[in-house]
């Protein structure tokens, strides 16, 4: 015995609580922890109780192919267009108002998440909702965090709105039978969609901060005095040196980067032209200003103070543009550096200023200086290159100058569009009434997108978050472990005894609250792995309805608002809002409070307890 536990359940319960503190502490990816926990549960088998089929069951489980495949069919819709475009008709109207804006993207996000996953959604909308609150004079700070909420809260309206719910319902099927139906907890998702998106239009509205400044970009990186423009005089040694090979030839040793060449009323990008420096040539120049000025001496060129530098001026109409990325955790160029990712070099782009998570703005020294996951640059460009990177994974674009939302009106559909739409309908028409399984409906959707030309075969493999399916493989047999052990019936027993002095009500809101705050430090995946057999225990325990437990866990993994690291999109969102941590805290708990009370008394109502 350890601590009046037997020995399997006292090591089960160090493995979550070791387990807990890495997803936290992030000094390891949770995917790679939660491979390293099905190694430690079946190499400690004798103990945990776990096989090595038991170990490798989360990778054969329904509910982690059900939400591979969706991964699939969500990529198949986002190809299409479709989402972007009905984005950019909605943002074509609200032009210039602020609360309207608010409206539309809470009222748009919400409904299209609960059928698509909400991380491409919302990568679809960042770059159009910053655009337009630069048109507004608003701070994206306002709007981008009710964004990533909304997308959250439309993931409480079906079955697959979600992969905790997903996952949840694989776990209610084991434990009392009762799997989820595709729209079963539809009526209570669409009160706690209203309720929330209330919330965010008024007390929500009031709460969030504006972090990052209104107006363009190069403002809201304060990088104002790191740029400037210097001119080429006849006597300088650049005359006849190609633009791209400025930095290279003269300035190799200084913190310095040609962005662009104005020439008369010609503008080109450095990196983007074989073109040779002339006199009277007026050069962009990025850099610390002592690094500007040692630039100037050492080859001979003329400063021009009085020549501002701001979005207008490195936005041309035919030459260049200016982009904002977020960095996704799973882009190879994590961990690199700028200088070693060879950004310049790959993309004909030059980086202006990096966002860390932090907020902390870096605008010099980039060679040296490490790319972290979820870092927003801020970069020079070209077209050619936007285009390639809204198509890339290696990054997401959140935000560029030029008129967005017009090129995606204009853009034709993809001739898919059709066939994509009508395999996902098929796909929960063939679920909601029963036909197949959703996890069949699922793969049968995938095969008929990649027959019918919606997606490659390489494009279906490399739509997955791979980071996802080995989490939830291996958080999966820690809770088979916990049922083996008998962890579940000891905690269930320890929360039972609350109900001498709390109704069944006042658990089950207990239970909510406790997901909720759990899922903020770890994912929302995991929350549902180890809450969901307990809650069902509690319930057998105190004679209450064990169906209503399940919900009340699987509503409330899904609403990890208080933080940026309980939900993807809350990253997401953290560069381009420059917010800072407690903002999560500030703006989501109150909503995480509210939506405890209203969905617990909406699961009494329509379920029991």
């Amino acid at each position: 015995m350890i601590l009046g536990l037997p020995v399997e359940t006292a090591l089960v319960f160090g493995l979550i609580a070791v387990t807990v503190l890495l997803f936290v502490s992030e000094v390891v990816s949770p995917d790679i922890v939660a491979i390293g926990l099905v190694v430690v549960l079946v190499v400690l088998g004798p103990w945990t109780g776990i096989s090595p089929q038991e170990g490798l069951s989360g990778f054969s489980n329904t509910a982690t192919v059900t939400i591979l495949a969706m991964y699939i069919l969500s990529k198949g819709i986002q190809e299409t267009g479709v989402v972007r475009r009905l984005g950019a008709e909605v943002a074509h109207v609200t032009r210039g108002s602020e609360n309207r804006l608010l409206v539309a993207i809470v009222g748009l996000t919400g409904p299209i998440a609960g059928v698509i996953n909400n991380t491409p959604v919302v990568a679809v909308f960042i770059p159009m909702v910053t655009d337009l609150a630069e048109e507004a004079g608003v701070s994206p700070s306002k709007l981008l965090l009710p964004l990533s909420y909304a997308s959250m809260l439309g993931g409480t309206l079906t079955l697959i709105g979600t992969a905790g719910n997903l996952v949840a319902s694989d776990l209610s099927a084991s434990l009392i039978d009762h799997p989820f139906g595709m729209f079963e907890f539809t009526a209570l998702g669409a009160v706690v969609l209203v309720v929330g998106s209330a919330y965010l239009l008024t007390v929500g509205k009031a709460l969030t901060p504006a972090r990052v400044k209104p107006g363009g970009r190069t403002e809201q990186y304060e990088v104002d005095e790191y740029l400037a423009r210097v001119l080429v005089p006849s006597r300088s040694p650049l005359v006849g040196v190609p633009a791209a090979d400025v930095v290279t030839d003269a300035a190799r040793d200084l913190d310095i980067d040609i962005l662009d060449v104005v020439r008369g009323d010609q503008h080109f990008i450095a990196v983007d032209t074989d073109r040779e420096l002339e006199a009277r040539d007026i050069l962009t120049v990025r850099g610390a200003p002592d690094e500007i000025k040692r630039f100037c001496d050492l080859v001979d060129l003329r400063y021009l103070p009085r020549a501002t530098v701001g979005d207008d001026e490195l936005d041309n109409p035919t030459e260049g543009t200016l982009v904002e990325l977020v960095v996704p955790a799973e882009s190879s160029v994590v961990g690199d550096t700028i200088g070693g990712a060879r950004i310049r070099e790959r993309y004909d782009a030059t980086v202006i200023a990096v966002r860390r998570r932090t907020g902390e703005l870096v605008r010099e020294n980039f060679g040296a200086t490490p790319i972290e996951a979820y870092d927003s640059l801020l970069m020079q460009t070209t077209d050619e290159t936007v285009d390639y990177l809204l198509e890339s994974d290696e990054f997401v674009v959140t935000g560029e100058i030029k008129d967005l939302v017009q090129r995606e009106r204009e853009r034709e559909l993809a001739p898919t569009t059709l066939p994509a739409l009508v395999i996902v309908a098929g796909v929960i028409g063939l679920a909601a009434v029963g036909a197949v399984p959703i996890v069949i409906s699922a793969l049968g959707g995938v095969v008929a997108m990649v027959v019918t030309g919606v997606l490659s075969p390489t494009d279906a493999y490399d739509a997955v978050n791979w980071n996802v399916i080995f989490l939830l493989a291996g958080v999966i047999p820690l809770g088979l472990a916990m049922q083996e052990t008998g962890g579940v019936a000891v905690l269930a027993a320890g929360v039972v005894t609350l109900s001498t002095v709390l109704p069944a009500v006042a658990m089950l809101g207990a239970f909510y609250l406790l997901t909720g705050l759990l899922a903020n430090v770890i994912t929302p995946v995991a929350s549902v792995v180890l809450l969901v057999p307990i809650a069902v225990d509690t319930a057998g325990g105190i004679g209450a309805n064990p169906f209503a437990f399940v919900l009340a866990v699987t509503f409330a993994a899904s609403t990890a608002f208080m933080t940026p690291v309980g939900y993807q999109t809350n990253l997401m969102v953290y560069g381009p809002g420059g917010y800072r941590f407690t903002d999560y805290v500030r703006v989501g708990a109150p909503l995480q409070a509210l939506l405890t009370v209203v969905t617990t008394l909406g699961i009494v109502v329509l379920w029991g307890v």
